[in-house]
């Protein structure tokens, strides 16, 4: 320690390997109460101010990032972020695994409003650490000290820098330390909470409606006997959600089909409940049932009621803690599901329909301020199922809580960074400074084989030709994300901003078909090798 402040590894202090676990959370604990100070000096245009952007997806076995290409592409997701350089002083730092294409570069830069790209690009650190393979951002940084103390001396001023991740655990948490700067992410330490069994207790205690259902638990008896219970109570339940604790975007799902299945409290009823369980529908297409048994068994998971209706929708709310503990809710969306039953991420709708937008804001404002006083910090989401009984009115089901940034994190930031827009829980509705209504449709997940036949460079031509751009005096266009992974995985994200739901709709799917039409052209001209 130096006056008070930790000295990172490089300045002569201890090295962060001879550090104890609470040793560790010592030093990070005093770095996060320099938060509030960034915090407050931000946007004042200090010359010596910085962001770190570490987009590192440190998740528990996450399928669908399985490439290093695919991991790349999560990582340059965040380069919305890009936008705050309109800030004329501020300097950024973006870390990567592998480095990013030039013209993906020039294409954020090219959004922002009012400023000079090349301006912008003099106070933008690109740091690659030319490491492809599939495993988080930070445990590669972790294993190259060299390079982080490379990262921190691109720091002007400690005092005035924070760090910005996806999501936290230990690694970030060393990340932090190793750099010498706070986080502005939640602590490591409360990621129970946010854990399939954790967020269903906390639902509880708060008395927040959820699904009827179990938690914790680790075996397929377990499993079992909480089903049983479960029908005790419904006896007409139909299926049921199984899900691992660390499960991401859907993919650690399983439903249980029940119909048919002898009266609750028949003699039968265990041991036909259990072949049940042994037949349920994955949803991750990569992983067997044994591996996910296994996981179950190492990790824990949940049982709940899966909630059906003639009208189901699937909503989120968007929240942050500020350094001062203040609680902001932010956003609404309708989240886009698909997969093998309807569990997986793939876009959103924002805002979310006001019918019950104002129901899951104050519901979820409620568990933000339970996070506040544990004190977490940064963004966060909770999820939700909302149901229409036969009277017309919406019944709501908090199901998860996401501890991190998201799916639905990336287009809203990029909206209210282009806009200068906020979002009003009252009236469930984003206006811009001078009262412009505005709504998104986004997905990370226009897909086609024959996309693979496209470079972003041809994608960036597409967009001129075709005027999918984002129009600064209208504010209203397309933003693409995802473009490294286009070529090699033949994926693209998007975001389409309208001054209407039926606009922003209209602009999202003349993008899509746009791109398809020109990727199918491609193809047809020069056919893709077998």
């Amino acid at each position: 320690m130096t006056g008070g402040l930790w000295t990172p590894p490089h300045g002569g202090a201890r090295m962060l390997s001879a550090l104890s676990e609470d040793e560790r959370y010592e030093v990070f604990d005093r770095l996060q109460a320099r938060m509030r100070g960034v915090w407050d000096a931000m946007r004042l245009n200090y010359e010596d101010e910085s962001v770190i952007v570490i987009p590192s997806l440190t998740l528990e076995r996450s399928e669908s990032l399985g490439t290093g290409t695919m991991m790349q592409a999560y990582e340059e997701r965040f380069l919305f972020l890009l936008i705050l350089l309109r800030e004329p002083r501020l300097r950024m730092v973006y870390v990567t695994s592998v480095p990013i294409a030039p013209e993906i570069i020039e294409y954020y830069l090219s959004l922002l409003p009012g400023v000079i790209p090349s301006h912008a690009r003099a106070r933008l650190s690109l740091i690659a650490v030319n490491d492809a393979s599939p495993i988080s951002l930070s445990e590669k940084l972790l294993v190259r000290p060299r390079l982080l103390q490379r990262i921190a001396a691109l720091i002007p001023n400690p005092l005035r820098s924070h760090l910005i991740p996806y999501n936290t655990t230990e690694l970030e948490r060393d990340v932090a330390i190793s750099l010498g700067i706070p986080m502005y992410a939640a602590d490591p330490r409360l990621a129970p909470l946010g854990s399939k069994s954790g967020c269903r207790q906390l639902f509880a205690e708060l008395g927040v409606p959820h699904p009827l259902g179990a938690e914790n638990l680790h075996s397929l008896d377990e499993l079992a006997d909480a089903v049983l219970t479960m029908r005790s109570e419904h006896p007409a339940m139909d299926s049921a959600i199984v899900k691992l604790n660390e499960g991401v975007s859907g993919e650690g799902n399983a439903v249980v089909r029940l119909k048919g299945l002898p009266a609750p409290g028949s003699p039968e009823e265990r041991t036909e409940v259990l072949k049940r369980l042994e037949e349920m529908e994955l949803e991750s297409a990569t992983l067997s049932f044994e591996t996910y048994v296994a996981r179950f068994a190492d990790n824990g998971g949940i049982v709940e009621e899966r909630i059906v209706g003639d009208e189901l929708r699937s909503p989120s709310v968007q929240l942050r803690v500020l350094p001062s503990g203040e609680v902001e809710l932010l956003s609404t969306h309708d989240q886009l599901l698909g997969g093998a039953s309807g569990q997986s991420y793939l876009g959103c709708v924002f805002p979310a329909a006001p019918q019950y937008a104002r129901m899951i804001t104050e519901q979820a404002a409620t568990i933000g301020a339970r996070l506040a006083r544990e004190g977490a910090l940064g963004r966060f989401a909770v999820d939700f199922v909302v149901v229409r009984g036969p009277d017309g009115d919406w019944t709501s089901y908090a199901i998860e809580l996401n501890l991190r940034k998201g799916g639905t994190t990336h287009p809203f930031l990029t909206l209210q960074f282009l806009t200068d827009g906020r979002y009003d829980p009252q009236t469930a509705m984003f206006r811009t400074p001078l009262g412009d209504e505005k709504h998104l449709v986004a997905t990370d997940h226009l897909e086609s084989e024959r996309l693979r036949g496209l470079m972003p460079a041809d994608l960036f031509d597409i967009v001129a030709r075709h005027g999918l751009h984002f129009d600064q005096s209208r504010q209203v266009g397309i933003v693409f994300h995802m473009i490294s992974c286009l070529t090699e995985c033949g994926r693209l994200g998007l975001t389409a901003v309208g001054d209407t739901p039926a606009e922003a709709d209209r602009r999202y799917r003349d993008a899509s078909r746009i791109v398809l039409a020109e990727a199918d052209q491609a193809f047809a001209e020069h056919p893709l090798p077998v």
